[in-house]
């Protein structure tokens, strides 16, 4: 597939996805006439650095840990020092660290949502519908 196919596929710009072949991310393969030609899996591969750029790793530490992403059992690094596997404990950590925090807050806005859809009383045709559930602070009890 071509790049604008790529970005179209992924919501990625042409540009980001020409940064990314820049850092060695992905590397397309040429056609005769000189244009990028990205097999399907390069979709994937994309949403995939997005999510790690997300979580906070940097182009450089993707570009050493993708080839894990693909099959970790068989990948063998020669060149995986202490230092680099301390980064990569230390980033293991954050990721671990962020996802709980996300997994509260979702679990939070889920039970607020329930909260006030059950507080909801429908309204009757041709009337505005009720206004909000208003919450008190967290250590005041609410007003029912």
């Amino acid at each position: 597939m071509r790049i604008g196919e790529l970005s179209r596929a992924t919501g990625v710009s042409r540009r980001l996805l020409r940064y990314y072949e820049e850092q060695g991310l992905i590397v397309p393969d040429r056609s005769v006439n000189g244009y990028r030609d990205y097999d399907e899996r390069y979709a994937d591969r994309v949403k995939q650095i997005r999510g790690l750029l997300a979580a906070g790793l940097s182009t450089r530490l993707i570009k050493q840990i993708l080839p894990c992403l693909d099959k970790p059992r068989s990948i063998h690094f020669p060149d995986a020092t202490p230092e680099m596997l301390a980064l990569l404990t230390s980033e293991r950590d954050k990721l671990t660290d962020r996802i709980e925090v996300l997994t509260r807050n979702r679990n939070a806005m889920t039970e607020y949502l329930a909260e006030v859809e059950r507080h909801r009383a429908p309204a009757a045709p041709g009337q505005a519908p009720p206004h909000p559930v208003s919450w008190a602070a967290p250590d005041q009890p609410r007003d029912a």
